[in-house]
């Protein structure tokens, strides 16, 4: 006897009209670009020349806000605030936490562009400043690496955690960023301004993963190509996409804390043992000298980085660099910030910030020291070709490097190996805060709503890989991304709002609670006064005719 087809394991689960429209909205696009790739290009390029043009100081003013929005959250009172009950423990080791930060962040970002974009700049200075391919414009490219990977891009992830994690844990609410603007907006949040605001998070996060998943899919083909002779190309990139996507709809399949966990782990081991050998076999004092230079020079300067907007010429390098990072950011600041919002029950709010933006930074400038560093080391001395390599081809820079090492072969391996479990991880925990966004806030959507968002996600990356892509990839991010920024201005001040009121009612209760003891200790210490005054009223005071003091009790008394 056949067993009978269990559908309830195909079913979308308690979902609604966010899930509809968002899906219907991305899917829209994937059949239009599918039909008219270079009609879609070109408008897309008109779009995104309109938002450089007029609101890019936008992207650069907001995004330096955040960073120092949440520095003072977390070095003020409100850093204490737990997120979650007060006796409730993190969910998770510290090192596991940082692990799946870390490889649901930017990892696929650091392999693709740890050499290239230092290597891009050596050859192209930023801002016409200084001759290219000199020491100068070397110093100056490892600068602005570590600007852009720096504490702006992670304080886009904070600031959506931590609203998130707030009202999910302190108040026990749905993890969704419409509940995070309630203290703002009120209950309009419960109808179709709260419907609209999760429908704009849910594409803003399709485009920014969509656009990782294509850099990774180029990271992976150039590596191939030079192993195996496979021409660089849409097809090798189309097959790269649809292995990666088995892979990762499998372990989404998986519980949260064994699938996107374990890889994260054994993403940070095999990064790590990457990292190691570069920086033990490569050019050592070289990149510790690179690190402390470019790290004193980041941070003398990091003001003056933050607010560069070039009105003075009509150059596109902040259009192409800066604003394309912080735009990439921003998309992915409701995945990255769900996600990490998710893992970090029981921290508190000071333990957060820290921790997501000083950590993951610290491990960036690492990267980028060694393996950028050590490409212009052998650039600049040995004369390696690496930065001919990232001219013709931009992810090729780190196999070059690799090739000026032992091992190169195996190395290579290893790092086509970590690209493809960063892409596993960050597309099954994209799958997974998708599935939340558009199920209503629950914690652990169904296996059915993780593959919609799975084959939606693979279709979108196909299709900006087919209309250009790297150029198609950055202009989708800038795009897509300046909605959400209004709104994460909005999710700024809900969160200020949410937590001040929180600081008021504690302090409110412990104004209360004083005086209830002051009250308490006043009654004991007069009942106590009463005591001792009667003890000390003599025993032959006469009970009527007056009273008589203790002092003419003693003028009476017999002199001996």
């Amino acid at each position: 006897m056949k067993r009978p087809i269990n559908f309830e394991a195909f079913s979308l689960g308690d979902v609604g009209a966010v899930l509809r429209v968002s899906a219907g909205i991305v899917l829209i696009f994937v059949v239009m670009t599918s039909l008219a790739p270079d009609t879609v290009q070109r408008v897309a390029q008109e779009l995104l020349h309109a938002t450089a043009t007029n609101v890019g100081w936008m992207y650069v003013l907001v995004t330096t806000g955040f960073v120092g929005f949440m520095l003072v959250l977390a070095l003020s009172r409100m850093g204490s605030i737990k997120l979650g009950p007060a006796d409730a423990p993190p969910e998770f080791s510290f090192a596991s936490w940082l692990a799946m930060i870390f490889s649901g962040g930017m990892g696929v970002g650091l392999v693709f562009w740890g050499v290239a974009e230092p290597i891009m700049h050596f050859t192209d200075p930023p801002l016409d400043d200084g001759m290219p391919r000199t020491v100068s414009a070397a110093q100056t490219g490892m600068r602005y690496a570590f600007f852009h990977w720096g504490l702006h891009q992670w304080a886009n992830f904070t600031l959506v955690g931590l609203a998130i994690a707030y009202v999910r844990f302190r108040h026990d609410s749905h993890g969704l960023i419409s509940e995070t603007l309630r203290p703002l907006i009120g209950d309009r949040v419960d109808g179709g301004w709260g419907k609209a605001i999760d429908v704009l998070t849910v594409v803003s996060t399709v485009f920014g993963v969509a656009t990782t998943l294509g850099l990774g899919a180029l990271q992976i083909n150039s590596g191939i190509a030079r192993l195996a002779g496979i021409p660089f190309g849409f097809s090798a990139q189309l097959v790269i996409v649809a292995v990666v996507g088995g892979l990762f709809m499998l372990s989404a399949m998986t519980p949260l804390d064994r699938g996107v966990r374990l890889l994260s782990n054994a993403n940070m081991l095999l990064a790590a043992t990457l990292l190691g050998f570069v920086l033990v076999f490569g050019p050592t004092s070289f990149i510790f000298g690179v690190m402390t230079q470019t790290l004193g020079e980041y941070l003398g300067t990091i003001m003056q980085m933050s607010l560069v907007t070039s009105p003075y010429s009509n150059g596109d390098w902040v259009e192409q660099w800066t604003l394309f990072y912080w735009a990439w950011g921003l998309s992915w600041a409701p995945f990255v910030g769900s996600f990490i919002a998710r893992i970090s029950r029981g921290r508190t709010i000071r333990e957060f910030v820290l921790g997501v933006m000083i950590v993951p930074v610290a491990l960036s400038m690492l990267w980028f020291s060694t393996f950028g560093g050590a490409a212009l080391h052998f650039e600049i001395y040995e004369h390696a070709g690496i930065a001919d390599a990232v001219a013709a081809e931009v992810p090729s820079g780190l196999y070059v490097l690799l090739e000026q090492l032992p091992g190169s072969n195996v190395l290579t391996l290893a790092s086509i190996l970590l690209v493809g479990m960063f892409l596993v991880t960050s597309a099954d925990s994209a799958t997974f805060v998708l599935g939340m966004f558009t199920s209503k806030g629950v914690l652990n959507p169904t296996r059915a709503v993780r593959l919609l968002w799975g084959t939606l996600q693979l279709l979108m990356v196909v299709v900006l890989l087919l209309t250009g892509g790297l150029e198609s990839l950055r202009t989708a991010s800038i795009v897509a991304a300046f909605p959400f920024m209004l709104l994460m201005i909005m999710i700024a001040v809900s969160l200020y709002r949410d937590l001040a009121q929180e600081l008021a009612m504690r302090d409110e209760k412990a104004r209360m609670l004083d005086v209830r003891i002051e009250r308490w200790l006043l009654r004991e210490s007069e009942r106590e006064a009463a005591e001792k005054a009667e003890a000390e009223i003599h025993p032959t005071v006469p009970e009527e005719g007056g009273t008589r003091t203790n002092a003419t009790a003693a003028n009476e008394r017999p002199a001996e």
